[in-house]
């Protein structure tokens, strides 16, 4: 195997005056910013990978990074690392601009100790986490390293410790990004599990608590690393992964486009743009997009497209828990949240996936300041003993909660069904929605017409000469009392029952008007949210 460890350094040379010790400096400078070898540099790019200081370059506007402590270096003895102390000590920390605002970084270098942490290691990171979080500006990790320094022991365990700990107190105070453009075993997985966003490369990145040797010889199931921890397999399948991408360019790149649409900490709003989306454009394409008929699928975000600026948004999660849409975009040149049930997927119904997924989205933009929009199609809660064994109760509680305990401006639209239980969780007026507006096709009831007509009809239908003219005729009947679009109008369970075609008008209003919204919370240490 080719050994890519850095080779020992000789002691500088003692200059005698100003003038060499000003070279003496840059010369050691230079070679910690060339790192270990141009061997271990290649080797890199073989596999597809930048560098450290490669990705922090398309990550920061240009020329904005300042390095903090280049010059670190482990003072760990033993298994010979006391022969190999390169400079940086595996990982480059310090911040720069996106966008021209201020953002703080850390980088694994892979090409020195596989990027594993050390004591040194972790202090740096330790060091450039608290200067983020008091700065309040965002923090964003490059991942590319091989888990615990094992030549160090406990120490590089404690480490990590102290990352997690640091992580959890920025938690809703500053956005934390966690991009994976490497291995993430163990331990390590757990601080990006912390983090509010998590990017992942194809083929290049994995994330595992325990490895394929591992699971084979304990299971012996056989799986390779993709297979198991991917970025196909966390973005579609466990939801670890909120964004994937084929290659560190386009990855780098969409991370800077997240930043745009965050503010700096939950001090602060999202940074407002000027558009020139005109905010009463009508939108007559949504008469058609939706259709009448319940039962009948349609893409929800074409509807999105037709309601923000320039029909421009960034999904989160969006191959994971497919029956629900999360997404970040802006409204007239504000940020906004967006939550939105996928009639094309299941039919929109909420499932244990689907309430994880929007709980989350929902208190990430209520800790950073982005009103929610809320846009309804749902039949209720997905039927089934899985469902059931698996904690949908819990799970839809979660999002319950979440939507509760918002306190940003909140403003929900229902397109058409709007059943039960899940529309008391989809932001309800009863559960806190500061305005709620509905379309003429809306059908807020309790179940279905046919359901609730088999409920409460069973006798007559049973007795009837002809049960399924009787059942039509109770279905009618249910419909033309309960289930008209202004049934909930009437009682002030919505605000308005709107033309579709001004629906971005009405939006954008109302989140101008609750732009200076204010709500208060009861003093407490913290909520007990349901697990």
């Amino acid at each position: 195997m080719t050994d890519l460890s850095p080779a020992p350094e000789a002691a500088p040379v003692a200059a005698t005056d100003a003038r060499g010790r000003t070279a003496e400096l840059h010369a050691i400078r230079e070679q910690a910013r060339r790192g270990p070898s141009e061997r271990a540099t290649e080797a890199q790019h073989a596999k597809g990978k930048l560098t450290a200081r490669e990705r922090i370059a398309l990550l920061l506007d240009e020329g904005t990074f300042r390095e903090v402590e280049p010059l670190r270096r482990h003072r760990a003895t033993g298994f010979g690392l006391e022969a190999k102390r390169p400079h940086t000590d595996g990982v480059v920390t310090g911040w720069g601009t996106v966008h021209g605002r201020t953002v703080f970084v850390y980088a694994h270098d892979f090409r020195i100790f596989g990027g594993a942490l050390g004591e040194a290691h972790a202090t740096k990171i330790h060091k450039i986490m608290d200067m983020a979080i008091a700065a309040g500006a965002p923090l964003v990790s490059l991942n590319d390293g091989a888990g615990a320094r094992i030549q160090e022991g406990v120490s590089a365990l404690a480490g990590y410790g102290g990352i997690f700990q640091r992580n959890t107190r920025a938690s809703g105070v500053i956005p934390q990004i966690s991009v994976m453009l490497g291995p993430c075993a163990g331990g390590a997985a757990y601080s990006p599990a912390l983090t509010d966003f998590v990017f992942m490369v194809r083929d290049t990145s994995q994330m595992f608590i325990t490895g394929p040797d591992v699971v084979k010889a304990v299971t012996g199931e056989d799986i390779t690393q993709n297979g198991l921890g991917g970025a196909d397999v966390h973005a579609g399948t466990s939801g670890v992964s909120h964004f994937a991408y084929d290659d560190e360019e386009t990855c780098l790149e969409e991370v800077r486009y997240l930043l745009s649409l965050l503010p700096q900490n939950n001090r602060e709003n999202p940074p407002t743009v000027v558009t020139e989306d005109p905010a009463d454009r009508r939108g007559d394409s949504l008469l058609d997009l939706v259709p009448a008929d319940g039962n009948r699928p349609y893409d929800m975000r074409k509807v999105i497209e037709e309601l923000v600026d320039d029909g421009e948004f960034l999904e989160v999660h969006e191959r994971w828990a497919e029956n629900i849409i999360c997404a970040l975009t802006r409204m007239d040149g504000q940020v906004v949240g967006i939550v939105a049930n996928q009639p094309q997927s299941l039919a929109g119904v909420l499932d244990i996936h689907s309430s994880e997924k929007a709980a989350r989205f929902v208190q990430m933009c209520d800790a950073f300041n982005i009103p929610i929009v809320t846009l309804l199609d749902v039949p209720g809660f997905l039927p089934g003993v899985d469902q059931e064994h698996g904690g949908i109760i819990r799970h839809g509680a979660k999002l319950l909660y979440a939507y509760c305990n918002a306190t940003v401006p909140r403003v929900s639209v229902v397109l058409r069904k709007a059943y039960g239980g899940a529309y008391i969780v989809m932001d309800s007026q009863s559960i806190g929605a500061d305005l709620t507006y509905a379309w003429p096709t809306n059908e807020i009831a309790v179940m279905g017409a046919e359901g609730a007509a088999g409920v409460i009809f069973r006798r007559q239908i049973a007795e009837a000469d002809d049960p399924e003219a009787m059942r039509a005729h109770m279905v009618k009947e249910y419909k033309t009392e309960l289930m008209h679009p202004y049934y909930a109008a009437e009682r002030g369970l919505v605000d308005d029952v709107i033309d579709p075609a001004e629906t971005r008008e009405v939006l954008i209003r109302s989140l101008a008007m609750l732009r200076t919204k204010h709500a208060d919370l009861p003093s407490r240490k913290h909520g007990n949210p349901p697990q």
